[in-house]
C-alpha cells in the first residue's frame, strides 16, 4: 500500500523526529511511504530546495497515487491543510493525528469525513498506524 505522509515543513521541523517515527512504522508494517522525506530530521525548514511547481507537481501526483493519507497536524501548515483538502477531493482515506493540546483549525476538526487521532505521546500514534495498517 502506498502511503501520503504530511507534517509541517516550512512551518516548523519540531516534529520530525516524531515524523521519522511514523513514517519508519508504516513501513515496518510492510507499506511504502511516498514521503518519507517528511520524516527526515535533516530536513532543513526551508524544504528540499528544488522548484516550487516542481514541488506541486510531484506530490499532487503522490496524493493520487496513495491508497491512503496520513497527516500530523500538530504544527499549522497551509500546506499540510491544502494536502488533506487535495487528497479529500481525490476520495483519499484521510487520518489526521495532533497532539491533544494542539490548537487545531476548527475548520479541520468539524469536517466528518476525515478520521481523527488525538494523541498524548508518540507511541499512541505508532499503535493507530499499528491499527490502520491492520484494517487495510
Amino acid at each position: 500500500m502506498n502511503i501520503y505522509f504530511a507534517g509541517s515543513i516550512r512551518s516548523g521541523r519540531e516534529k520530525a523526529y516524531d515524523y521519522q517515527k511514523m513514517v519508519n512504522r508504516f513501513e515496518a508494517n510492510g507499506h511504502n511511504v511516498l514521503t518519507k522525506h517528511v520524516g527526515d530530521p535533516n530536513l532543513p525548514q526551508e524544504g528540499e530546495g528544488i522548484p516550487l511547481d516542481k514541488i506541486f507537481e510531484r506530490d499532487t501526483k503522490w496524493i493520487k497515487e496513495a491508497d491512503l493519507f496520513f497527516a500530523d497536524i500538530t504544527i499549522g501548515s497551509i500546506g499540510v491543510g491544502y494536502e488533506i483538502c487535495y487528497a479529500e477531493s481525490h476520495g483519499k482515506k484521510v487520518y489526521v493525528a495532533y497532539e491533544k493540546d494542539a490548537n487545531v483549525s476548527g475548520f479541520i476538526q468539524g469536517n466528518k469525513n476525515l478520521n481523527f487521532l488525538p494523541y498524548e505521546s508518540i507511541d499512541e500514534v505508532l499503535e493507530y498506524i499499528d491499527k490502520i495498517c491492520q484494517s487495510t
